[in-house]
């Protein structure tokens, strides 16, 4: 296979946890991948994970750097066939403590990005016949205590999920999502901003309330995400898989 025969991925929120193992797991397959984030230092460590990885540091939640991610994963590789859209934003937010811009962060990260990331592959995607998945959460279809706009805007991705796949499935672009329950991230203290005692106590919770007694590693996540993207998901489209250990069930 030639390089330019050869698949390139672009992963959002790449330099830790569920994006960083998808970033390795393709690479390993002998895609091209380009993974995004804000801080420089965590990019530059993942990519160093694989040869094929490399990066673009941008922030998921602003529509300026939309364009600019996928033009330069253009200029670097003259296509593009697999969009992941990983970065997620999340709070333990009871509604007393809501605020218009905590609010707003939230869906920022979680719809608006994706949406104008997936605005800005389109035509590209259309092009290779590409992929999309979405990375959604548990609590995209599970109502939890103190989670409305986290859980909501998850529902927002997954419905939209569904949505563009009737919308570009005559271009041949498959578009699935994956709903991952609580997996061992750095989520809790980086994006929930908890404390580690806080985090801590909330990792047990969710160990004694998933069915399978553990909560997830992000290969458990990243292994779907790359089967949905392979040629085995080739029938699969406007689908969300729940990858949770059980606990969507109880």
């Amino acid at each position: 296979m030639s390089s330019s025969d050869t698949p390139v991925v672009l992963i959002t929120g790449g330099g830790a946890g569920i994006g960083r193992a998808a970033a390795r797991r393709f690479a390993a397959q002998g895609a091209r991948v380009v993974i995004t984030g804000r801080r420089q230092s965590a990019l530059e460590s993942a990519a160093a994970d694989h040869p094929a990885i490399g990066f673009v540091v941008a922030d998921a939640g602003r529509a300026a750097d939309a364009e600019r991610t996928v033009q330069e994963t253009l200029d670097r590789h003259g296509r593009l066939d697999v969009l992941v859209n990983n970065a997620g934003a999340g709070a333990i937010l009871p509604l007393a403590d809501a605020t218009a811009e905590r609010i707003r962060e939230i869906f920022d990260i979680n719809v608006v990005g994706p949406s104008l990331l997936a605005r800005a592959a389109l035509p590209h995607l259309k092009r290779s016949r590409g992929h999309i998945v979405n990375v959604s959460s548990t609590f995209g279809h599970k109502a939890a205590a103190a989670l409305s706009h986290y859980a909501g805007s998850k529902a927002a991705l997954e419905l939209m999920t569904k949505c563009w796949a009737l919308e570009f499935a005559p271009d041949g672009i498959r578009v699935n999502a994956i709903a991952a329950g609580p997996t061992d991230t750095d989520f809790l203290t980086e994006r929930m901003q908890l404390s580690e005692e806080q985090a801590e106590q909330v990792r047990a919770q969710e160990r004694a309330s998933i069915p399978l007694a553990r909560r997830g590693t992000p290969d458990d996540v990243a292994a779907w995400i790359v089967t949905l993207a392979s040629p085995a998901g080739a029938w699969v489209t406007g689908q969300v898989i729940t990858v949770d250990g059980g606990l969507d069930a109880t």
